[in-house]
């Protein structure tokens, strides 16, 4: 088959569109740089304090392995509520199948305030019967955001297991294979895509969660993207700029990584 390269004049437009979607990304690396303790675009002198107050404010440490515990447990639990629903969705095929992904579902189309609310008194609630899981603790808001995740990784594990030929699952009950035994070793493995997907999905929603997270956090769970709030709503904290930067470097660290394998998978 003929292959069709964009000619010089494409390549252009694609190239200052690209540019056009990438400046205000790129206009957060200078602004890291300033010397100054408000944003602003350095005049002349380049700091790298706000890179370290990354490293020497506690802060900033803290918030940041507190979102990474609160994204794997919420990933984890988001993970395993929506693959043990959609396995028992796509064997058994209730007769509300409908209604039960439309149940499930419900948190992706509900407004976020509302589920904010919603999630603010259940956890105001249970605080006054555990300390340990309640408002304003890492595990209710784990818990929380997986409440959000939830219908996010159901919708990419379904999606996985309609490409799933039913056939083999009706082979493998035919020989006697127990439900457990089908969904283990038949489905599961043939749906692993998916499920790493969905798990990668919540962790990064999680990760960048706040609506949620303003309601049910006061003083002790300080997530991540909850400081960079604070930080920007009460001094503009430029170190925020600096840990944009960073996040940009990592993201872009990560399609690299991918692009290289995919390449060397292709050569092969």
């Amino acid at each position: 088959m003929p292959t069709y390269r964009p000619g010089p004049v494409s390549l252009i437009l694609a190239a200052l569109v690209a540019l056009f979607l990438l400046l205000p990304l790129l206009a957060v690396i200078p602004v890291s740089l300033t010397p100054t303790r408000m944003l602003a675009m350095p005049s002349g002198e380049l700091s790298l304090r706000h890179y370290r107050a990354l490293i020497e404010d506690p802060r900033w440490i803290n918030s940041i392995l507190l979102s990474i515990r609160i994204g794997v447990v919420s990933s984890a639990f988001s993970t395993v509520l929506a693959l043990c629903f959609s396995l028992g969705v796509w064997m058994f095929q209730p007769r509300f199948t409908a209604a039960l992904v439309g149940f499930v579902l419900l948190p992706m189309v509900v407004p976020p305030v509302v589920s904010a609310i919603t999630l603010y008194f259940l956890l105001t609630s249970i605080s006054g019967v555990s300390s340990f899981f309640g408002y304003d603790t890492w595990l209710g808001v784990a818990m929380a955001h997986a409440v959000m995740t939830v219908p996010f990784a159901t919708v990419l594990i379904l999606v996985s297991l309609s490409q799933l030929d039913r056939r083999i699952d009706l082979a493998a009950r035919g020989l006697g294979a127990t439900v457990w035994e089908r969904a283990t070793r038949i489905i599961m493995p043939n749906i692993k895509f998916g499920i790493v997907t969905a798990a990668l999905l919540s962790f990064v929603l999680s990760w960048e969660e706040i609506g949620v997270t303003l309601f049910i956090t006061s003083v002790n769970a300080i997530t991540l993207p909850r400081l960079m709030w604070m930080g920007l709503r009460d001094n503009i904290d430029p170190a925020i700029a600096a840990l944009s930067v960073i996040l940009i470097i990592i993201t872009v660290l990560v399609l690299a990584a991918r692009s290289a394998v995919v390449r060397l998978r292709g050569g092969q």
